[in-house]
């Protein structure tokens, strides 16, 4: 088989059958496989955004938590901000 070199100093060659960078002798294996983890990780953040859905570090049976906890918290942030304004308000009267 052969191959391109591409950083001779680094042992660094391209496999044009495959197309990939690798070195010689060495395998990307591990590498890949946090890659493929960090992929899931990322959709995982992903898909928060939406609300919907399974999460990988969540139990079963907890589709769509996120909508209940995002209006549990948006009601508590309303209402500390509109007591906030209620004081402001009462505090300029008197």
């Amino acid at each position: 088989m052969a191959y391109v070199h591409v950083l001779p100093e680094y042992g660094l060659v391209v496999d044009p059958m495959i197309g990939v960078v690798t070195t010689v002798g060495v395998s990307y294996t591990p590498v890949l496989e946090q890659v493929a983890e960090l992929e899931k990780i990322t959709e995982d953040l992903v898909g928060m955004l939406s609300g919907e859905g399974s999460f990988l570090s969540s139990f079963p049976n907890r589709e769509g938590v996120l909508k209940i906890a995002g209006g549990v918290t948006a009601f508590w942030y309303g209402m500390a901000i509109g007591l906030l304004i209620a004081g402001v308000v009462v505090l300029g009267l008197l």
